[in-house]
């Protein structure tokens, strides 16, 4: 297969950055990177333009640090919450990737995120909290706190049958129809009579 050298212009995942001087496929460069403006061809009036795309790649790289240390900083700060489906033996049916923590992270925070930059090392299979490894920059990594709960509908309480045993129940005090009887009076005592003195 033909090869042909060209200038990147652009960052390119997995063939390198601006001002890099590559070997690719003559009809890659031909069908895809020339005609998308992201590399020129290498010849000698093109390579004077190498400077200042060195110099445009030292700002962006530098503005890119920048803001992967202040998203590091916010993403130690976040926790982020999954709802999954599982079983009746919490058993989860699936399982959490990094395309799908990052497609949350959008979501409930507005964090636009390559999933290549979320590592984990093997899919999350189980609900709980989860520490992933966030490698957002050369020299920048951090850890996001990823909790994943099942979203499905609690147990409803169980409903005691009926004629079931039943609590006892104090009762109220007991009244008593009618007069309570009160206790009798007192009788009085009479005045004792005095005698009459006899006569002398």
């Amino acid at each position: 297969m033909a090869k042909t050298e060209v200038i990147l212009i652009h960052p390119i995942i997995g063939l390198g950055a601006e001002s890099d001087q590559v070997k690719v496929a003559a009809g890659y460069a031909r069908n895809f990177l020339l005609p998308q403006r992201l590399a020129i061809p290498l010849t000698q009036s093109n390579k004077r333009r190498l400077e200042a795309l060195r110099q445009r790649r030292a700002e962006r790289e530098s503005h890119e640090l920048n803001a992967m240390t202040e998203l590091a900083k916010s993403l130690t700060k976040m926790t982020l919450t999954i709802a999954v489906k599982t079983g009746d033996d919490g058993k989860m049916f699936g399982s959490v990737t990094n395309g799908t923590i990052a497609d949350e992270l959008k979501k409930q925070f507005e964090v636009t995120l390559d999933k290549r930059k979320i590592h984990i090392e093997k899919p999350i299979k189980g609900v709980g909290e989860h520490e992933v490894e966030m490698r957002l920059h050369q020299g920048v990594h951090t850890m996001l706190k990823v909790i994943v709960n099942s979203s499905n509908p609690m147990p409803a309480p169980e409903v005691a049958a009926p004629g079931g045993p039943e609590t006892e129940k104090r009762g109220k005090p007991r009244r008593f129809e009618g007069k309570s009887e009160a206790p009798a009076p007192a009788a009085e005592a009479k005045p004792e009579r005095k005698g009459k003195t006899a006569k002398a």
